[in-house]
């Protein structure tokens, strides 16, 4: 009895600022899609989190954040053959320390930033497709660290280090055994702001051209993004990305996305946003000749518990048109997704998520998910 006094004694002071919760998300799905072999595609997923947070003092405190990446699924053609899959892995593990205008996180963790929102330049470490309404995806192992000033300007730092995946319009993969580093800034621009971002890795083209001499070549981006608030939301964001050594036309890559948006007194509100990106690849400095593909997102709030959204991705060179349509339903405790989709046998343009699959030709989904 005494020395559990002691102990609260000891750590009472501890624990009453300390938290700890549990959540996590539950997914069930169903996919049908007539053009492809195996064209039912079932399955679920679990994503538990802990989270645990300690206030150090009113303006600093100090998080843990694990979760996990359970799934499996069915991919059959019910007179033929069916293929099984799991998997169990982490998703994100983190740890963070934070004060009032500052924070940085040390693990796997999710780093995003830029003002696109279809068509995403700037997407250099996510594999977020906007078709997924859970916007799943992969993390990145690695440091980060934010500073944000009183007039919203703000400044990122990173260091990354163990992550070989491809990841947004990355034409080959990384050297997971040598660090990669950048940083960011933002600013304040009159009615919105604009950033300036570089990051530098090791790329690994040994896939590609199947010689292992090319696996350590020195690759630096830089990046613009500039939003603005008037009449209606206007954006660039633009990246280019160089290899110091020449691999023919993957050595220089450029792409520049120019966005609007717009909510329609229509009804509830009917929002509107189009972007327009083209692609370059070169051999020495730009490009001269552009790939060129067209999105547009609209969504629509048919009341309280339900909505409409919708996109097309058009490819002006295939002549290809991509078509998304969600509709949604929040029942009391779990919300109802409706799918429909077409997708061509090849659309380059659209970020491609391995952990949603996305069958070619016209298909229907449904999917129920549950976070407690």
């Amino acid at each position: 009895m005494r020395c559990t006094l002691i102990i609260l004694l000891m750590f009472g002071p501890f624990l009453l600022k300390s938290q700890i919760s549990w959540d996590g998300q539950v997914s069930a799905f169903g996919n049908i899609s007539p053009s492809n072999q195996y064209y039912l595609f079932t399955g679920g997923r679990y994503i538990p989190e802990v989270n645990y947070t300690h206030s150090l003092d009113s303006g600093r405190s100090f998080d843990i954040l694990a979760s996990a990446n359970i799934s499996g699924s069915i991919l059959s053609d019910p007179f033929q053959d069916n293929q099984n899959d799991g998997n169990l892995a982490p998703y994100r593990l983190w740890a963070r320390y934070a004060g009032q205008n500052y924070q940085m996180r040390v693990g796997l963790q999710k780093l995003d930033f830029g003002v696109a929102t279809l068509l995403r330049p700037l997407q250099w470490f996510n594999q977020i497709d906007p078709r997924d309404p859970l916007a799943l995806t992969n993390g990145v192992y690695g440091i980060m660290g934010n500073y944000y000033f009183q007039n919203n300007a703000n400044i990122w730092l990173w260091g990354l280090y163990g992550n070989n995946k491809r990841r947004g319009f990355d034409v080959v993969a990384t050297n997971d055994k040598v660090p990669e580093f950048g940083g960011r800034v933002q600013f304040p621009l009159l009615t919105g702001e604009i950033g300036f971002t570089y990051h530098h890795r090791k790329a690994d083209a040994s896939e590609v051209f199947n010689d292992n001499t090319y696996d350590n070549i020195d690759e630096n981006r830089w990046a613009i993004d500039v939003k603005l608030d008037w009449v209606v939301g206007l954006w660039l964001e633009s990246t280019y990305i160089h290899k110091a050594e020449n691999i023919g036309g993957l050595t220089n890559q450029n792409l520049i996305n120019l966005g609007a948006d717009y909510t329609l007194g229509l009804g509830n509100g009917l929002t509107v946003i189009t972007e327009h990106l083209l692609i370059g690849n070169s051999d020495s400095g730009f490009s001269d000749n552009y790939a060129n593909i067209t999105a547009t997102s609209l969504s629509y709030p048919l009341g309280f518990f339900d909505s409409f959204s919708g996109l097309v991705y058009y490819s002006w060179e295939t002549e290809s048109t991509t078509f998304f349509l969600n509709y949604q339903h929040q029942f009391k405790r779990i919300i109802g997704y409706l799918m429909g989709y077409y997708n061509p046998s090849e659309f380059q343009g659209i970020q491609q998520n391995e952990l949603v699959n996305n069958f070619s030709g016209p298909g229907i989904r449904i999917m129920l998910v549950f976070n407690h």
